[in-house]
């Protein structure tokens, strides 16, 4: 985080498999997300925030079966949400969309996520205004 770091994410962060958490925040990262990081099995949080990532959110994430915490606000990612994030029901924490440019709805999926603290979704062209999470 704050390292002033450009340029795009390498497609080989995919092979630092025992990574625990990715802190690239508060960067001036440019180009997609790639989809390998859906290789950072162990991977817990994923914070990418304040940059300028583009593209969509890879579907890969959604095999990080122990994240608890997903950071991707104030980019410029669009597209729709992925509704297999919903199966990410370890997250706890913080699961934070806001400011990019996603579009459609929330999926309902994400009501399976019943142990999060906060959802923030805002500051983005998402069609539906409520979400009711948990059980």
């Amino acid at each position: 985080s704050n390292n002033q770091l450009t340029g795009s994410i390498p497609t080989e962060i995919g092979l630092l498999s025992d990574l625990r958490w990715l802190p690239l925040s508060n960067n001036q990262l440019t180009g997609s997300i790639p989809s390998e990081v859906g290789l950072l099995s162990d991977l817990m949080e994923l914070e990418l925030y304040n940059n300028q990532l583009t593209g969509s959110i890879p579907s890969e994430v959604v095999l990080l079966s122990d994240l608890l915490l997903l950071r991707l606000y104030n980019n410029q990612l669009n597209g729709t949400i992925p509704t297999e994030l919903g199966v990410l029901e370890k997250i706890e924490a913080t699961f934070n969309l806001s400011s990019n440019d996603l579009t459609g709805t929330v999926p309902m999926e994400l009501g399976n996520m019943s142990n999060i603290e906060k959802l923030d979704l805002n500051s983005n062209r998402l069609t539906d205004s409520m979400l009711h999470l948990g059980n």
